[in-house]
Formats: structure tokens, sequence, C-alpha cells
């Protein structure tokens, strides 16, 4: 899977760290002070966009009283501390980590979360000095199928696009890094079972731990993953 492979940008959410049931939880409690229950299909709604994106989204459908910025604060309130204390990295997520830096491979998020929650999860994961860069989709404007969160990780690193090789974990993040031209490995998500089929359809591998990339039990999804050699 990295031969040919310079740089590696991986998603937050659900595919490098187990996040999910947090968001879940939170858009509960979120919605009920302004008296909603989640609709069902929110977080396949929402999947891809950006924090800004979400906020301006979320406004518009529940009638929000409060302002983008205000919206955006409060989640950075509810969600801070379980970031900073509680997520922990997907199985096998921090070797990889390390085996990587060790190999000299360029590492990088590419992620529609804010960068104050990203940069607090790895500090609490202690993988903070893994990366070479982080980017949001925020910083680009458009968040996912969009490739742009790709592109401009791939700037960051001053990386060609078909040598990166991208972990996501949902249909929209994996067209993302498609469209940006770079191989994409899904990774195993309990908050997306049931878009599995799409998932296995579109992504070049599959993993259901970070393990399986060194000890060649990944699965192959696609009969030629690897670029045409120059």
């Amino acid at each position: 899977m990295l031969r040919q492979t310079k740089a590696v940008l991986f998603d937050l959410d659900g595919t490098l760290v187990d996040s999910m049931w947090m968001w879940a939880d939170i858009d509960v409690e979120y919605l009920g002070r302004y008296g909603y229950q989640v609709p069902e299909g929110l977080q396949k709604d929402i999947e891809g966009m950006g924090f800004t994106e979400t906020a301006e989204y979320f406004k518009k459908r529940f009638s929000l009283p409060c302002t983008i910025a205000e919206i955006k604060e409060d989640w950075l309130r509810m969600s801070y501390d379980k970031y900073a204390r509680q997520v922990p990295l997907k199985p096998g997520a921090g070797n990889f980590l390390r085996r990587l830096r060790r190999e000299g491979i360029r590492v990088g998020i590419a992620s529609s979360n804010s960068r104050e929650l990203i940069r607090a999860c790895l500090a609490h994961n202690g993988v903070d000095d893994c990366f070479d860069s982080i980017t949001i989709s925020c910083d680009v404007g458009r968040g996912k199928p969009a490739p742009d969160v790709y592109l401009c990780a791939a700037a960051a690193l001053q990386t060609d696009p078909r040598e990166c090789l991208v972990f996501e974990d949902v249909p929209m993040g994996i067209r993302a890094g498609k469209s940006a031209g770079m191989r994409v490995c899904a990774v195993a998500d309990a908050h997306a079972l049931d878009q599995t089929e799409e998932i296995r359809r579109l992504a070049d591998y599959y993993i259901t731990s970070y393990d399986e990339i060194y000890s060649h039990t990944y699965e192959v999804l696609t009969p030629d993953p690897l670029p045409s050699a120059k």
C-alpha cells in the first residue's frame, strides 16, 4: 500500500480517532436547547461539511437565534474536554504514525473539524509530533466531497497528489480524496456501517485496524490502485 507513497493524509473523526459517538451526543444536547429532536439522517446530511459549513446548515435548518460564530463557539465548548481527555486513536494508529515518521514519509491532517479540537486530540494521544501539517476545510472554503482540502494538504507537504495516500471513513471523504487524484484507504468505523457497501465500492483499500497495513492483511479493492510509474 505504501509503495510510491511520499505523503499520507488523514481525516480525523472516525478515521484516525474514535469520536463519532461524541458528536451524536452533542447534537442531542445542543438541539434540545432549542426544542428540537435530532432528525433521522442528520449525520449523513452534514457528512463532509466543514465546521463553518455545518454551523451555517444548522442555523438555517433549525432557525437558530444565534450567529454562526456563536454556534461554533458553543460546539467548541461542548466538545473540547472530550477531545482533550477522552477521544482515543483508532486501533494501531499510533504505531502506524510513528513508523511513517521513521520511514521519512510526510504526514498531514485534512479534516472538516476545527484546528483547536484537532490539536487538542493529537496532544492528548501523544502523536502531535507525528504531523507535518494540519489543513481544515475552513482553510479552503469548501468541504468534502470537493477535493480542495486534500489538494491544499498535499501542497502544504510539497507532494504531488498522485504520491499521496488518504485515509477516510465515509463516502464524502473518499470522494474528496479520489477527486484530488489520490489513492484512498477506507477505515472501518461503527458509525458508518450502513454505508459499508458504498465505501468499499469507492475506496482502493479497506482496513479495520492500522496494524493490517504492515502485516499486509488489508484488503485491496481496486485492480491496480498504484499510479503508473513516471
